[in-house]
């Protein structure tokens, strides 16, 4: 499965190595990820790979929500599929 996940909040030391380690935890590959600084402020798209059969979107972000309530950010995961048909036109 294919899934969109965004994180977002007040930039610190050590957010993308903290996502990235719980993600690989799991077997979540990361086929692209884009991040950005703006005032301090930071936000990372990520495009990730996982066997839904052996992990669930719900597995990932109760695994994902300590790194949030840790670093402070604002974690969302949802299918690409559901963010695509969201967000066409």
């Amino acid at each position: 499965m294919f899934a969109i996940m965004t994180v977002t909040g007040i930039d610190s030391t050590g957010i993308i190595a903290s996502v990235s380690t719980a993600l690989a935890e799991l077997d979540v590959n990361i086929l692209d990820v884009s991040q950005t600084l703006m005032s301090g402020y930071f936000t990372m798209i990520l495009r990730v790979e996982f066997d839904e059969a052996k992990t669930s979107l719900a597995e990932i972000r109760s695994a994902l929500e300590p790194v949030e309530k840790q670093k402070q950010q604002v974690i969302r995961i949802q299918s690409e599929a559901l963010f695509t048909a969201m967000n066409e036109i």
